[in-house]
């Protein structure tokens, strides 16, 4: 796919949030790479680059305090060579952004992967 298209189809996703969440998003870019680099990959204690779809860099929002002011935006990177790896149909690839930026957005307002399995969303 061409990475124009896929960004289409990151923007859409952001885009098709509920409004609340949506407006609640500040600071953060939501960027799409080919692949995960070494240092991200062990952020989050995986070894192979093709594991990997999406991953949240940033303080979540439950964390943050008062002093929280004038950093940089938090970062969601969508990768996109994993994702086509993975999953081949224009349908299945779209479906496969959709949850991994909700996935990643979760983590933004401070939902951890354990608890996102215990609710069984991902």
């Amino acid at each position: 796919m061409e990475r124009e298209r896929f960004e289409e189809l990151v923007t859409q996703a952001v885009e098709n949030l509920p409004k609340k969440f949506k407006e609640s998003l500040k600071n953060i870019d939501i960027l799409v790479q080919d692949w995960p680099s070494q240092q991200q990959l062990e952020s989050v204690r995986m070894k192979r680059r093709q594991d990997l779809y999406g991953l949240y860099e940033g303080i979540p929002l439950t964390r943050r305090g008062r002093g929280y002011d004038m950093v940089l935006p938090d970062k969601i990177t969508i990768f996109q060579k994993p994702i086509e790896m993975r999953y081949r149909s224009d349908e299945t690839i779209t479906k496969k952004i959709q949850s991994t930026v909700r996935h990643e957005i979760a983590h933004y307002f401070g939902i951890s992967d354990a608890r996102l399995r215990e609710i069984g969303r991902y």
